[in-house]
C-alpha cells in the first residue's frame, strides 16, 4: 500500500532544536566598603588600600600649629603675661592703683607701687601691703622713735649733770624722791622730759615735799591743759612757785585718789 505522502512529509521533516534562553550576563562585583572612620577626614583616606594618608595629615597638623602659633600667644610670652594680668585686674600703670590710708604718718609712694606693679600685684594685693604697713610697721616704727628720743635725753641729761656715773646716781635720788613726794601722775608727767626732770631736781633740792596751790588765775580743768602749762618757761626754767603749785594741785585735783 502506498504510503500516504502527506503524512509521510511530516516524519521525514528535519527536526528542529529546542529554544533556549540566553544565560544572564554576570553582575557586576559589588565595590569595597571604604572602612574610613568618621573621625577621619576624607581627604585623608586611601579608599584604595584602606589606609590614613598619615603624611598629608601630618603636613596638615604642621601647618595649623603653624597659623595657631601667629595668633594665640605662648605661656612664657610677653602678650599671655598681660593677658594674664589684666585678668587679674592689675592696671595698665601703677598710677592706676586706688590706695586707701589706714595711718595719717603713711603717704602712697610712687617708688613702692612701681615696684609692686612690676611684680604684678592686684588693687587688692597692694591695698593690703598699706594695710599691713598701717597695722604692724607704723607703731613698731613710733616704739623705735621714742626709744631713739629717750637714749638722746638720758645722754644730754647725763652729760648736763657731770657724766654718766653721776648722773645714774642722781637720776635714782630723783626717782626715788618724785615716787615718794608726788602723785603717780605728777610724777610720771615730770620724769617723761628732761624739762621735768630738771623740775624733779630742783623740787627735791628746795626740800619742798608737796606744793600747794593758793589764790591767783583759775585753775587748769583738764590734764591738756596742764601738760600746756607745764611747757611754759615759767614752769621749766625759772621754776616759778604759782606755776609749779597750779601744776601740781592740777594733777591731785584731777586723780584725788592717787594722790
Amino acid at each position: 500500500m502506498s504510503a500516504n505522502l502527506l503524512d509521510q512529509s511530516q516524519l521525514a521533516a528535519e527536526p528542529t532544536a529546542p529554544e533556549v534562553s540566553p544565560a544572564p550576563a554576570p553582575a557586576p562585583a559589588p565595590a569595597p566598603a571604604s572602612g574610613r572612620p568618621d573621625y577621619v577626614p576624607e581627604k585623608f583616606w586611601n579608599a584604595a588600600n584602606g589606609n590614613i594618608e598619615s603624611e598629608a595629615l601630618a603636613r596638615a597638623y604642621g601647618e595649623l600649629e603653624r597659623k595657631m602659633s601667629a595668633y594665640v600667644p605662648g605661656p612664657n610670652s610677653p602678650e599671655w603675661a598681660n593677658t594674664m594680668r589684666r585678668a587679674l585686674g592689675v592696671p595698665d600703670s601703677p598710677e592706676g592703683y586706688s590706695i586707701e590710708l589706714k595711718d595719717e604718718v603713711l603717704s602712697v609712694d610712687p617708688t613702692v607701687n612701681a615696684r609692686l606693679h612690676a611684680a604684678g600685684f592686684s588693687p587688692a594685693q597692694v591695698q593690703l601691703v598699706y594695710d599691713l604697713a598701717a597695722e604692724r610697721v607704723v607703731p613698731l616704727a613710733a616704739r623705735y622713735a621714742d626709744m631713739a628720743r629717750t637714749d638722746q635725753a638720758v645722754e644730754a641729761l647725763a652729760e648736763e649733770f657731770g657724766g654718766p656715773a653721776r648722773w645714774n646716781a642722781l637720776a635714782g635720788q630723783i626717782a626715788a624722791w618724785g615716787k615718794a613726794n608726788l602723785s603717780p601722775e605728777v610724777y610720771g608727767a615730770l620724769a617723761a622730759s628732761p624739762d621735768g626732770v630738771r623740775a624733779l631736781r630742783k623740787l627735791m633740792e628746795s626740800g619742798e615735799p608737796m606744793l600747794h596751790g593758793r589764790g591767783g588765775a583759775p585753775a587748769p580743768a583738764s590734764e591738756a591743759e596742764l601738760r600746756e602749762l607745764m611747757k611754759d618757761k615759767r614752769y621749766w626754767r625759772d621754776r616759778d612757785p604759782e606755776i609749779v603749785r597750779t601744776v601740781t594741785e592740777g594733777f591731785e585735783r584731777l586723780y584725788p585718789d592717787r594722790a
